[in-house]
């Protein structure tokens, strides 16, 4: 009789234990949703870089390993980033570019690989629709968060003549720039643009289908 009942205390504690650590995954797992959604509403396009501040290289190596890491259509990976820190790249880049790159002491070319993206043949309102915009955009939103998450700011730039910065930059024809993401530290200057206070509620733009 008392086995049992010591068998029986035993069992109890242990499902408290049990519920106890569900509970604590639960609330972690809610906690890390709230604070990403949260760093999303924090984070806003900038246009008044520090260029005297150096982004440090651990920072700058943590922001491109998020675009590494980024999914892609068939696990294709067909992006390719390319580093813009240098005076004569930077100038370059606007040359070939109808909006501003303010200042950031850093700039991610983000360009796909044409021969490397995945292609939906069976597509007939895109015909042999490839993928190499929306994997460009992914491998650039994830790597916008990695640095927002630091305190480095980025703004989306997608006012450029792709043409032009194939031929600055002597890229191949199968290169093909899908933006640019300048990044670095937001000087005293910086605030948000009125705009990015304005979000449409969901019910204008969620519909099941």
């Amino acid at each position: 009789m008392k086995k049992t009942l010591l068998l029986a205390i035993v069992a109890l504690m242990m499902c408290a234990c049990c519920n106890e650590k569900n509970n604590e995954t639960t609330e972690n797992q809610n906690t890390t949703t709230m604070d990403f959604l949260e760093l999303t509403k924090q984070r806003y396009s900038e246009r008044y870089f520090d260029s005297t501040r150096v982004v440090e290289q651990e920072k700058l190596d943590r922001i491109l390993e998020a675009g590494r890491q980024a999914p892609t259509a068939a696990n294709k990976q067909p992006q390719r980033l390319y580093l813009i820190k240098s005076k004569e790249a930077y100038q370059k880049a606007q040359s070939a570019s109808f909006s501003p790159l303010y200042n950031a002491p850093v700039v991610v070319l983000v360009c796909y690989d044409l021969d490397s993206t995945w292609h939906n043949q069976r597509e007939t309102l895109l015909p042999n629709y490839n993928s190499g915009e929306q994997d460009c955009a992914i491998v650039a939103t994830q790597m916008m968060y990695a640095a927002e998450e630091q305190g480095i700011h980025t703004i989306w730039i997608r006012g450029f003549d792709a043409g032009a910065l194939q031929k600055v930059f002597d890229l191949p024809a199968n290169m093909i720039p899908a933006m640019m993401l300048p990044l670095g530290y937001p000087s005293t200057e910086s605030e948000p643009s009125p705009k990015h206070f304005m979000r449409k509620p969901l019910e204008t733009i969620l519909t099941e289908l």
